[in-house]
């Protein structure tokens, strides 16, 4: 095996010389988004759109198998409804955007534009909810929503993103619960098995908890440059929303009490976090299973005799056998197409030439790594379908090797100052008293917040890095986007 370093696009910024501007690079080169007059708001091109809907189309299939159904909510949120629930709506208030007329009326009563559903879920499940037959409802939606954050950036925070929010609502407290950490367990398999990216599944502190939750639980991922990126969230709400809703069911017993429910959400956020974790100086590196193009097939001296046909036969067994498959027969000179895919972040090159035909075999060249392989022709198929999963296990684990390098045990504040001095931005392992104040001091004085309480710990021993007395906990510590 052979690996080709070279670097073919020279027009992306390093990401060690510029991370921001890296990442800016990939997503305006590799034809992922396109800036719009509206600030934070941008135009998802067809190949960031076709990844989000192989995002979307294994994430429904897995909610499906959990036994959830898709529905749709409105856009629009009376005031009057969203101040409902208080921790809820101030929570979001910095962050919503209104709709104050209609037509050239003006709104007796002000509409906000989405930023979740929570509140018209609730008013649904009070017209629908009756009886304890009536439970469980496992809902899920696929919608855009709009928060009208203040600094933007590429799927990792504009003003309108898309994504899935799951609503459920259940009979009793541990059924709910048990729904929260099923789907956080959900989002850990899919970020792991078809994103290959490892995570840390933990519970949220209290003062970084979900606004009207009991419970936030969250799945953070490390990117290359050693910030956290929070990945996907499930929120157990217990029966406060039931209360200032008014939803009331007639249990078994027949006494009336109140439901529990929960939420759950990942956002096109998961694009820019393949972008940050696998990505490298040459463009995008994309995991098999939702690259929309999985494997490319450029022919080398096509002008030759018998290339062209031989690369359509190439072409229309890896078609059959169910793989996304391009052939590129351009007049672009093979460097340019190399450049190109390699930008685009295909998983797998095959290339063609005359020798190779002379020979029996075409070369396999895999995007994250750059090594090149020689296959027979006869074995093409069962080869790359070999490889793709090579692939996703070699991303996988160059991602977990990244984290691991990246991730400091430390026992005092000045450890943790010291370490991300030396070292570079990462994920900080250390102990907490559980006490709010001491959370809010270890950011002030070292920069990195509480990402998760990872589960299952078990018993703590130690001291807290900030007070020094007993720790109730241990944390995941890190700057994030």
């Amino acid at each position: 095996m052979a690996k080709n370093n070279k670097k073919m696009v020279a027009a992306i910024t390093s990401m060690n010389e510029d991370f921001a501007q890296w990442y800016t690079d990939i997503v305006k080169k590799a034809e992922l988004i396109e800036y719009t007059s509206v600030k934070g708001c941008m135009v998802i091109r067809p190949y960031a759109y076709a990844i989000w809907e192989n995002i979307q189309k294994i994430l429904d299939g897995m909610f499906k198998d959990t036994g959830h159904e898709n529905v749709c909510m409105p856009m629009f949120i009376p005031e009057s409804l969203l101040q409902k629930e208080k921790d809820h709506v101030e929570g979001f208030a910095p962050e919503v955007a209104w709709v104050t007329h209609g037509g050239s009326e003006k709104l007796e009563d002000r509409l906000c534009v989405r930023p979740t559903s929570e509140t018209l879920f609730c008013e649904h499940y009070s017209n629908i909810v009756h009886s304890y037959r009536d439970l469980p409802k496992l809902y899920n939606q696929w919608v855009s929503v709009v928060r009208w954050e203040k600094t933007t950036r590429p799927f990792l925070r504009s003003r309108e993103f898309l994504w899935q929010e799951g609503h459920t609502i259940h009979a009793t407290a541990e059924e709910a619960i048990e729904e929260t950490e099923r789907m956080l367990n959900v989002y850990t398999d899919f970020c792991q098995n078809i994103l290959a990216m490892p995570v840390i599944q933990g519970k949220k502190t209290d003062s970084d908890k979900f606004a009207g939750a009991e419970a936030t639980y969250a799945i953070e991922a490390l990117m290359h440059d050693g910030k956290a990126l929070q990945a996907g969230t499930s929120h157990y709400f217990g029966d406060g929303f039931a209360r200032a809703f008014d939803i009331q069911f007639t249990d078994k017993d027949n006494t009336l009490k109140y439901p529990h429910q929960t939420s759950w959400g990942v956002t096109t956020r998961l694009i820019g976090a393949i972008i940050m974790t696998h990505g490298d100086d040459n463009g995008l590196v994309l995991p098999p299973a939702i690259a929309p193009i999985q494997v490319v097939i450029v022919p080398i001296a096509q002008h030759k005799e018998g290339v062209l046909e031989k690369a359509s036969e190439l072409f229309a067994a890896l078609k059959s056998a169910g793989i996304r498959v391009k052939m590129d027969d351009s007049d672009n000179s093979p460097g340019w197409k190399f450049a190109e895919y390699e930008m685009k972040g295909v998983p797998i090159r095959v290339e063609i030439g005359p020798k190779d035909i002379e020979n029996g075999q075409c070369i396999l060249a895999t995007r994250y790594n750059g090594e090149k392989t020689a296959v027979s022709i006869d074995e093409l198929v069962d080869a790359v379908e070999k490889k793709l999963i090579e692939v996703r296990d070699g991303m996988y684990e160059k991602a977990l090797k990244n984290r691991e390098e990246h991730t400091y045990d430390c026992d005092t504040m000045g450890d943790i100052v010291k370490v991300l001095e030396e070292k570079g931005d990462g994920f900080v392992r250390a102990l907490w008293c559980g006490d709010e104040a001491c959370e809010d001091e270890v950011k002030e004085k070292t920069g990195v917040g509480s990402r998760c309480i990872p589960l299952g710990q078990g018993e703590t021993n130690g001291k807290c890095v900030c007070c020094g007395k007993p720790a109730k906990c241990m944390v995941y510590w890190g700057k994030a986007y």
